[in-house]
């Protein structure tokens, strides 16, 4: 123990755990390349990219010909891989420097989160707590996915530092980084800007200068203006997206409810169908198309509100925990479900143990509602667990060390 002591208390403990953690991180991450990581470019990045290097367009869908201006996924992780196309590499290389760069992200937002574990624990602890989300598997295998959670993640510890910088000290470096990672984020999730709105209120109740907090709004809106200026010459609206009015109707399906299919269902009735085929095809498709299927829930919500009041409450104990109902196959891999459940149920334990006087701690447990709340409305897919798992590994390490401390005196 000794030894242990004297390891942890030296000068450069910091920067040698910090390349430890950066070196595992990476290295542990390289072979599942071989293994899960994907090979092609599908789906709606797919179309995005293509469209972008063909067309010079923002594209998800084409309809009778008519390119139809994307406003259904954020933009920046098509535009994150369609910069790797400029130096004309064929798809499968594209698709392993794309990957790369995610490890590399990954393994960075492994170092931020040991530094805000610093801010809770000692340094064995907080090496103990990233570690741990180091080598955590549904981490390490989002990295090697053509998703764009890997920067979800990336950007969100990075928000999450930051915030706790400015509490400490609002000099312009936290306060722009902040920011940053504020802005680019709302370009990767349509739903961030209320939780930037949330924490520039928090930050407001804890004595932040108005002007800090001016400044804060300008630099992440500065940030998202392009992709908004882009929305306004095409929609003349000023929106990041609009898809919420289809995925609330796919999380809360009539089917979905019945079965408690927490993923959600995209199965479309005769009705619907012939409602989405009158939609003229223009620029405005998506917003009548959108308004289509969040009508059809509202109706599907007056019609059995209990019903859906008690499916809404499922999702949000399935994001906490596990989808206890999964229809994925590879869902209930050991590997994957046993850490989750465990992270989850022990961070409850946390939360209740935690310091409700702390500033930093309240602001993750406010974080982690809105994220619940946002999620249980829609539809609660695997890799989205990765957007809380964060925090919920600091007060699963608060729980850890609650128990440890009070073996150790008994």
């Amino acid at each position: 123990m000794d030894v242990i002591t004297k390891i942890i208390n030296h000068k450069k403990f910091n920067l040698y755990i910090i390349i430890f953690l950066f070196l595992i991180s990476f290295l542990f991450r390289l072979p599942l390349i071989e293994i899960y990581g994907d090979t092609s470019l599908e789906y709606e990045w797919g179309n995005l990219v293509k469209n972008l290097v063909e067309n010079n367009q923002l594209v998800l869908k084409t309809i009778d010909g008519f390119l139809l201006p994307n406003l259904w996924v954020p933009p920046l992780y098509a535009y994150f891989i369609y910069f790797f196309t400029l130096f004309n590499l064929n798809e499968q290389n594209l698709i392993f420097v794309v990957i790369l760069t995610q490890i590399f992200l990954s393994s960075i937002a492994v170092i931020f989160f040991y530094k805000i574990n610093n801010f809770f624990f000692t340094r064995l602890i907080s090496s103990i707590s990233a570690l741990i989300f180091s080598l955590f598997p549904l981490h390490a295998y989002a990295s090697t996915q053509i998703s764009s959670i890997t920067l979800q993640v990336f950007f969100t510890i990075l928000f999450i530092f930051y915030l706790f910088k400015i509490l400490e000290n609002q000099k312009f470096q936290n306060i722009f980084l902040f920011s940053m990672s504020g802005g680019l984020l709302i370009l990767l999730r349509g739903e961030f800007y209320a939780i930037l709105i949330l924490s520039i209120l928090y930050l407001f109740i804890y004595k932040v200068k108005i002007k800090n907090l001016i400044l804060i709004s300008l630099i992440a809106l500065l940030i998202a203006s392009p992709y908004l200026i882009r929305n306004y010459l095409i929609f003349e609206k000023v929106t990041v997206l609009n898809s919420f009015g289809y995925n609330i109707w796919k999380g809360n399906h009539p089917i979905a409810v019945e079965k408690s299919i927490v993923a959600g269902v995209q199965v479309q009735s005769k009705e619907i169908q012939k409602k989405v085929e009158q939609i003229p095809i223009d620029v405005n498709y998506r917003f009548k198309f959108n308004k289509i299927f969040f009508e059809e829930t509202m109706e599907n919500f007056k019609d059995k509100p209990i019903n859906h009041i008690i499916f809404i409450l499922k999702k949000a104990i399935s994001f906490v925990l596990i989808d206890f109902n999964s229809k994925d196959a590879n869902y209930y891999n050991p590997w994957h479900f046993i850490p989750i459940l465990i992270v989850g149920i022990i961070s409850i334990v946390g939360i209740l143990l935690s310091d409700k006087k702390s500033k930093n701690l309240n602001y993750l447990i406010l974080i982690l509602i809105t994220y619940i709340g946002i999620y249980s409305l829609v539809s609660v897919m695997p890799r989205y667990k990765l957007m809380i798992l964060p925090v919920q590994l600091i007060f699963f390490m608060i729980a850890i060390n609650f128990f440890y401390e009070k073996i150790k005196k008994d």
